[in-house]
């Protein structure tokens, strides 16, 4: 596996619009864009610091994968995401050592990416998001 950065970190959240206004009001960071995946059942916000982004998350539904982690955690880091070369062959390498994952395949992501999850049972107990934009 080749991992090249830290493409994100995701927060997730209640309510997108209080917590877009604390990042940009109190930590002085810009939303550059808020899209809906709807596979995810989740609203993302982005923002960059630095050379790092951070995503909020807010889910669109009670059922969804964020509202049972706020239910389960509350607001908090939600995953780090690592930038890949080859998100399908690092998700097989994953899997060649052992680790159980939540993605069988890729799936399309927020802006754009190719994505995939490795269970938390396998990483220390952080959710792990494998990311490669393929445009790039």
């Amino acid at each position: 596996m080749e991992t090249t950065h830290i493409e994100h970190i995701g927060i997730a959240v209640r309510n997108l619009q209080k917590s877009i206004d604390f990042y940009e009001d109190v930590l002085g960071l810009k939303c550059y864009n808020i899209e809906e995946v709807a596979d995810q059942k989740v609203r993302t916000a982005f923002f960059m610091a630095g050379q790092t982004k951070i995503e909020l998350l807010e889910s669109t539904s009670g059922d969804g994968p964020v509202a049972k982690f706020l239910e389960k955690r509350g607001e908090g880091v939600h995953h780090i995401a690592f930038a890949v070369k080859g998100v399908e062959e690092s998700l097989a390498h994953a899997r060649s050592k052992g680790v159980q994952t939540i993605d069988q395949q890729p799936r399309r992501g927020a802006e754009g990416l190719d994505i995939a999850f490795l269970h938390p049972k396998s990483t220390f107990g952080v959710l792990t998001e494998l990311c490669e934009d393929k445009n790039r």
